[in-house]
Formats: C-alpha cells, structure tokens, sequence
C-alpha cells in the first residue's frame, strides 16, 4: 500500500493528497502516518510548498470527516431508540444507556473531536458520534480544522524535516498506534466490567 499511496502523490501532487486524506478518513487502514511524512519529504524533493501541502491534507481530511459527520446524522439517537425497542432485550442496552451517552457528548463532545482528530483509528470515526448527538455542525467544523491541522502539520513538518529519511517516522508512529490500540482496549475491556457489574447489582 506504501508504495501505491507514494506513486499517487508524486503523480497527482496537491489533487493527489487531497484525495488520499479524503478516503483516508472513511478507510481508516489507509494510514496519514504514510501519507503525510511522504508528503512533507516531496516539499524539499519536488515542487510542492509545505503551506500548500498542508491545505491539501486538512482539506482533504475535512472532506472526509463532514461526510461521516452527515452518515452520524443519518443515524442519530431517535434511530438508535427504534434500534434499542427491538433488540435491546438481546444486546442488554436500554435507551437510559444511550441518552447518557448522548448527555456526554454533548458535554464533552467538542474536546473528544478535538483531541481525537490526533489519534490514529479514532481520527477518523470520531466525526459519526458527532452527527449522531446532533452536534453542532460549525463547532464541529472548527474543532475538526483546529485538531487536522494541527496533526497534519506535526506530520508534514517532521517528513521536510527527515528529508529522504522520512520513513523513519513510520517506526515510531507504529509504536504511537499500538499503545493507543492497547489503550483503547483495556478501556474497553473496563467498560464492559463496569457495565456487567453494574446490571448485575441492578
């Protein structure tokens, strides 16, 4: 995948990183550890600026993000409620369990898509819990711009800083996504715990 991600910005330049971090966001094993880096390392080999390199890949990070924003609104609570009616004797959830959810995205929804946009998986599917609690979408839209650039600029930085050694970030970048996935799912496993225990006790 490396080598194609590769050929395709050298060919396409701006166009092509615009598109990569578009689909990057709805197909999250396209991985910006990649893409970045190498684009940052093409603004000291080609023609390419870092500022316009940086346009591109927030842009094309936004594209992406807004239209999983749109499938959360498709989704939202009242179809998750429906959802629940049905099967949520067989998935042990009821819409008490929902509405609190929702109650703590709305409270803290805003610094979840701020600091998730930096975290490799959630980056990308951070934007459909968003459009599912209805939040709003201006704030979401400047929280996803702040928290993209943010990231794409440390990327993009560090590969114009690497030069022809850029893949080496990629080492690192792996080990940063692996303490997050173990992370994520120790988090999971205790809130699975929390929730048994807690019905078990109801």
């Amino acid at each position: 995948m490396e080598s194609w991600i590769t050929d395709f910005i050298e060919q396409y330049g701006y166009l092509g990183i615009f598109i990569i971090m578009a689909v990057e966001n709805l197909f999250p094993p396209i991985p910006s550890e990649i893409v970045l880096p190498f684009s940052g390392f093409m603004t000291t080999a080609t023609g390419l600026g870092y500022f316009g390199v940086l346009l591109a890949a927030t842009g094309g990070s936004l594209l992406g993000a807004i239209l999983l924003y749109g499938v959360g609104l498709l989704i939202d609570v009242e179809r998750l409620e429906k959802i629940i009616d049905r099967w949520g004797h067989i998935l042990r959830i009821k819409k008490a369990d929902i509405h609190r959810a929702d109650h703590w995205f709305d409270k803290y929804g805003i610094w979840t898509i701020f600091f998730g946009r930096m975290i490799p998986l959630i980056r990308s599917l951070i934007s459909i819990p968003a459009g599912m609690t209805n939040m709003g979408f201006v704030l979401f839209l400047i929280f996803t711009t702040l928290g993209t650039l943010i990231w794409n600029a440390i990327l993009i930085g560090i590969g114009a800083a690497l030069g022809e050694s850029w893949t080496d970030i990629t080492h690192y970048m792996d080990l940063y996504s692996n303490v997050i996935y173990a992370i994520l799912v120790v988090l999971f496993v205790l809130v699975i715990i929390w929730y048994v225990k807690k019905r078990r006790s109801a």
